[in-house]
């Protein structure tokens, strides 16, 4: 099947970079985006302090909205947090207290000024909380004036529901409102600020089309619905999810060191996918990084750790990380510079080093510590250690810190306290 030939810049560099899967009206929505400034916004609930890689895809869609000369919104989900998506959940969000809420929001918005321009101009981003409406309206209001354009029928058909019960899993009354919440924000956000494109994951191609038809129906406005690809390694694991736990965008939930060697290690097959869709390299420039081979992918992968990185945390940050790293990695030597973690003596002098290394969260468990060393992929201060049930001592600590590697790409200090 061949691609439609996009004429508006924005779908051009959309399609060029791999961002689209969906879209509910292409022509339209092409031809809106050629002969005007288009507004379109993502969503993004408060449920931690921080958003993570996960929902890069997200940010990097809003950018390259913005860099095609159209104006993105921000919809922090301060109303809609408070019910929880359930979309590829098997139980119930906790529900979180309003203090809570607003912290995460206040925490997460800080991210976006570093891939977005904020302001009043005709282009600049714009960021809004949907608890703003959706607070304000009474159980009976919201039921007469949205309740009638939604049947049960279709709500089960949506994959977020129909998965769930399927796996005999419970879905909360709370929870079935979800969609008509999401659906009512395009509503509210089409007549107060002329927002004509909703776009998301994959995995939101319901609730995004419910809010479409929505719009469409009730006001009779041009809406358009447009989805990014569900996002895989080429190994097929979930993109941002390491046996570490989530890669946070924050620096205070992941250091700008961490979030490097994240980049750093991608997969061979994923660096010229990452780059077009997660830096502003040009498409150039990525066609010839990914024309290399053998160990000169190595220089691909830095650059991408390099460019990432930068985009997020500064260009100085993610100089200080890639030097931290060459100097751990290549030179074998210790970088204040590296991830450090501060444990009680208690648990680390006379402790097994197993047990050390998955507290100091370089490992899921001691179990996958003891089976990296019988493998010859734990060091102890640059030194192979075999066995994994051998005893630090106070002689381990060189300048108070104790280095441990797993592999040949994560290093973390430890210092007893």
């Amino acid at each position: 099947m061949t691609e439609p030939a996009f004429k508006s810049d924005f779908l051009r560099t959309l399609q060029a970079r791999g961002y689209i899967h969906q879209i509910t009206h292409p022509v339209e929505l092409d031809e809106a985006a050629a002969s005007g400034v288009v507004s379109a916004y993502i969503g993004f609930d408060a449920t931690a302090p921080s958003l993570h890689v996960g929902s890069l895809i997200q940010i990097m869609m809003l950018r390259r909205l913005q860099q095609a000369g159209h104006k993105p919104i921000v919809l922090m989900g301060g109303g809609t947090t408070k019910v929880g998506d359930p979309t590829g959940k098997d139980a119930s969000r906790p529900q979180l207290t309003q203090d809570t809420i607003q912290a995460n929001i206040d925490s997460i918005q800080t991210v976006f000024a570093k891939f977005l321009t904020f302001g009043d101009g005709p282009t600049d981003a714009v960021m809004v909380n949907n608890d703003d409406w959706l607070s304000g309206y009474g159980y009976i209001q919201f039921l007469r004036d949205f309740g009638t354009h939604f049947t049960v029928n279709r709500m089960l058909s949506f994959d977020s529901v129909k998965l769930r019960l399927e796996r005999e899993q419970p879905m909360t009354f709370l929870e079935f409102n979800y969609m008509l919440m999401q659906s009512v924000d395009f509503l509210e956000l089409n007549r107060s600020l002329k927002v004509t494109l909703q776009m998301g994951g994959s995995d939101q191609w319901g609730n995004i089309t419910s809010g479409v038809d929505l719009v469409r129906r009730v006001d009779q406005k041009a809406a358009f619905g447009l989805t990014t690809p569900l996002l895989t390694t080429a190994s097929g694991g979930k993109m941002g999810k390491t046996a570490q736990g989530a890669v946070w965008l924050n620096a205070e939930q992941l250091s700008p060191y961490d979030y490097w060697q994240f980049w750093r290690n991608a997969e061979d097959a994923d660096v010229g996918r990452f780059m077009r869709l997660f830096t502003d390299l040009s498409l150039e420039q990525i066609a010839e990084y990914e024309a290399l081979e053998g160990a000169a992918i190595n220089d691909a992968k830095k650059a991408l750790a390099d460019a990432a990185p930068a985009m997020l945390h500064g260009a100085d940050a993610a100089a200080t990380a890639r030097a931290a790293a060459e100097t751990a990695f290549e030179k074998g030597q210790v970088s204040a510079d590296l991830p450090t973690v501060e444990l009680p003596a208690a648990e680390v002098y006379g402790a097994m080093i197993a047990a050390v290394v998955a507290k100091a969260g370089l490992t899921a468990s001691n179990g996958e510590a003891r089976r990296l060393a019988q493998g010859g992929g734990l060091r102890l201060n640059d030194v192979p250690v075999s066995d994994g049930a051998q005893l630090l001592t106070e002689a381990d600590a060189k300048d108070g810190v104790i280095k441990l590697a797993a592999g040949k790409k994560k290093i973390v200090l430890v210092r007893p306290a």
